[in-house]
């Protein structure tokens, strides 16, 4: 195997108008490693990415790839010279099927004449899918998809470029614990095939099990290099936040109070069959179960985003009627969802913007907006939830997704909610920033609110939950208390087990 570098980047320096991004990094990459990118959300990893494959241009420094000095015009460019990218925003297309969306801009068609053959592109896709463990209807739409059904399309997608450089950017964020195990084994054998991966992730315990060699960003500089096997987790949490961080969970001090929310007996058209549970004063009730479990189905019931076709819902002792989120959110519930980019966040507004699109009627007077309040009430939740932003006057779709995650969060405190859904709050987020959120919920809880999150990491579900509602194929199949709850536990009930 070759110990030359495939890819060296040597004082990269990245400026947006006066934020200076990156100041001088350092990194390299070789032929059959992965080589973990870490770093806090805005530490400059995406950016960095972005400037390798060509979507921006650096200021300084020099890249050079297979030995030569290259400077990427775009993607496509670097792509065809065999570096292939799962970026961390799905660029999926919900009006094209799955196999659209996999054959993007490389649609096979009959000669010249632009007539696709669609059942080849069919087949093709079909079958780099069932590769990575994943059965899909190539003709499906894509808007009718899972996020991590998606996630896999791109995952496929890149995969089956057969690259020399394959950069992945959080590919875990949307998957099952199955999803990762097949993901994992397809990594492996690209590693063995002499294929180098540079893996961008928050999840800890992936770069420990996975990884050769990590590199640390923090506030756009190079912090250093370790190889996998000579560190630990407290030294690279140092190197990333500049600190020691301490317990990853916080304790759990408050204790539960009377019932808030009831909700029983719920069915959807979405797959959700008869569930009831409840959650009280200053609870976190966790919600485990694997993709396609219908968790995310419940949660959009019970916040009125998807209609119900039996049951009730319950808050403080009044029924909520109908579907209807407006409705929902005048009682008290709000609801953080999964797709921050598809449904959370208003991409090409401003950051002030989102942060007040659930607050209008309180920022608002004789249905006249107070601009003063609006900005201010910003600016508090952008020092509080610590969003690294050039001002509250910066796009929304030009941070980093962390901080994208932070505004959506952020726009749903300001409501005051009484009872908070959080479904994947800390997906894309850095160890520092889950920590800070992790603490958030305990103060929201502290003061009387409820939450209900909704999580694919088992170790957060069982470090911050009260109690878990575990469901199975739409049903709720057990309620652990946190105590009695282990691993073994959940996933046999996840799994439909006994």
């Amino acid at each position: 195997m070759k110990t030359e570098p495939i890819v060296t980047m040597t004082n990269i320096q990245k400026s947006f108008g006066p934020v200076h991004v990156l100041k001088g990094v350092n990194f390299d990459l070789v032929p059959g490693e992965i080589h973990a990118l870490m770093g806090e959300n805005g530490a400059g990893k995406s950016t960095m990415m972005k400037i390798l494959t060509g979507i921006y241009d650096k200021d300084e420094g020099e890249i050079t790839y297979k030995g030569e000095p290259v400077q990427f015009k775009n993607p496509k460019e670097a792509e065809k010279l065999g570096i292939g990218v799962i970026h961390q925003e799905l660029n999926i297309l919900p009006n094209l099927t799955v196999a659209e969306n996999f054959f993007l801009g490389k649609e096979k068609t009959y000669g010249k004449s632009g007539v696709i053959k669609i059942k080849e592109m069919n087949k093709e896709a079909e079958s780099w899918l069932m590769e990575l463990g994943i059965k899909l209807d190539p003709q499906k739409p894509a808007s009718s998809c899972s996020v991590g059904q998606q996630q896999m399309i791109e995952i496929a997608r890149a995969v089956s470029v057969k690259s020399d450089v394959l950069i992945m950017d959080e590919p875990t964020a949307a998957l099952t614990s199955k999803e990762i195990d097949v993901l994992f084994n397809v990594m492996n054998g690209l590693r063995e095939r002499g294929v180098a991966i540079v893996y961008i992730s928050h999840r800890m315990e992936e770069i420990f099990k996975m990884c050769d060699r990590i590199t640390v960003l923090r506030d756009g500089a190079s912090i250093g290099t370790r190889i996998i096997k000579e560190t630990d987790f407290p030294e690279v949490v140092k190197m990333m936040v500049g600190r020691e961080l301490g317990d990853q969970f916080p304790e759990r001090k408050v204790k539960p109070g009377k019932e808030r929310l009831v909700v029983k007996g719920v069915s959807t058209k979405t797959g959700v069959k008869q569930a009831d549970f409840t959650v009280h004063e200053g609870e976190i009730l966790g919600i485990a179960g694997l993709m396609g479990a219908g968790r995310t189905e419940l949660m959009r019931a019970v916040f009125g985003a998807d209609k119900r076709t039996s049951g009730e819902i319950i808050l403080d002792g009044k029924p909520i009627k109908g579907s209807n989120p407006k409705r929902a959110i005048e009682a008290g519930i709000a609801f953080v969802t999964e797709d921050r980019k598809g449904e959370g966040l208003i991409l090409n507004q401003t950051v002030r913007e989102n942060l007040a699109a659930a607050q209008l009627n309180k920022l608002s007077k004789w249905s006249v907006l107070n601009n003063k309040m609006e900005r201010q009430s910003a600016e508090e939740l952008i020092q509080r939830l610590r969003i690294k932003t050039s001002g509250t006057e910066q796009a929304a779709q030009s941070l980093s997704g962390g901080n994208q995650q932070k505004i959506v969060i952020g726009k749903w405190l300001a409501t005051d909610p009484q009872v908070l859904i959080l479904d994947e709050p800390t997906r894309g987020v850095d160890v520092g920033a889950k920590k800070e959120i992790y603490g958030i919920m305990n103060a929201l809880t502290e003061k009387g609110v409820s939450i209900i999150m909704v999580s694919s990491e088992l170790p957060e579900v069982m470090g911050m939950s009260d109690r878990i509602l575990v469901m199975h194929e739409g049903k709720v199949t057990a309620l652990l208390d946190r105590n009695e709850a282990t691993q073994e536990t959940i996933m046999t009930a996840a799994t439909g087990g006994e």
